[in-house]
């Protein structure tokens, strides 16, 4: 892929004031969630580097909502749940895949995202949909082990070959959403090859 690509962000409106933008696209179906809620975070500059990178096999949706999501509260995960909420669940359901990267905030995963998908657990909107996994941060272990182990529990079909740690992000990607460092740049693209091999594979083989 080459990074000359032209792809023109357009905004679509607002639903529930929870903005999102979206690739006009062929391709699978991604939701993007970046854990940071920064608008100019390494993690969403990364995000929007592969959207790029990737533009012709994917159709990248990006999910930058999660502060606007009310802290989980079972006895709110009812049959009416809040509203953005649903509109957050009704985005999962109808990708093809997802896509998260997320930083490492105080040894763990950001509280924004791990709330998120707390609201998840009881709709099981990530059962056996298949998630990409970068954690993007200066250290990013213990985040990366938590994340992973979140998705298990809620059934989303994740595995190494998809899941990536980035140290250091900071020196590795740039604020016009251009991977600088090489053997990060080779990385993002197997893992996104990886992805898509598993996007197409049969149904079967994506539980495997």
């Amino acid at each position: 892929m080459q990074l000359s690509v032209c792809v023109k962000y357009k905004k679509i409106p607002a639903l529930l004031k929870n903005p999102t933008l979206i690739l006009m696209q062929p391709g699978k179906r991604v939701l993007t969630i970046s854990g940071s809620t920064r608008q100019q975070s390494a993690n969403l500059n990364l995000l929007k580097a592969i959207s790029i990178l990737f533009d012709s096999d994917f159709e990248f949706t990006f999910f930058n909502g999660l502060s606007l999501l009310p802290h989980f509260n079972p006895d709110d995960d009812n049959e009416n749940p809040p509203l953005n909420v649903v509109a957050f669940r009704k985005m999962i359901r109808e990708a093809e895949a997802v896509l998260i990267c997320t930083p490492e905030y105080a040894m763990g995963l950001p509280g924004t995202l791990k709330n998120a998908l707390d609201w998840t657990v009881s709709s099981s909107d990530f059962s056996q949909k298949p998630v990409a996994v970068i954690t993007a941060s200066t250290s990013g272990e213990k985040a990366h082990a938590s994340l992973i182990g979140t998705l298990n529990v809620i059934e989303a079909v994740t595995n190494k070959d998809i899941q990536l740690l980035i140290p250091f992000i900071k020196s590795k990607v740039s604020s016009s959403n251009i991977i600088t460092d090489e053997t990060t740049l080779q990385e993002v693209k197997n893992l996104m090859n990886n992805f898509s091999r598993l996007l197409h594979a049969p149904a079967a083989e994506k539980l495997n």
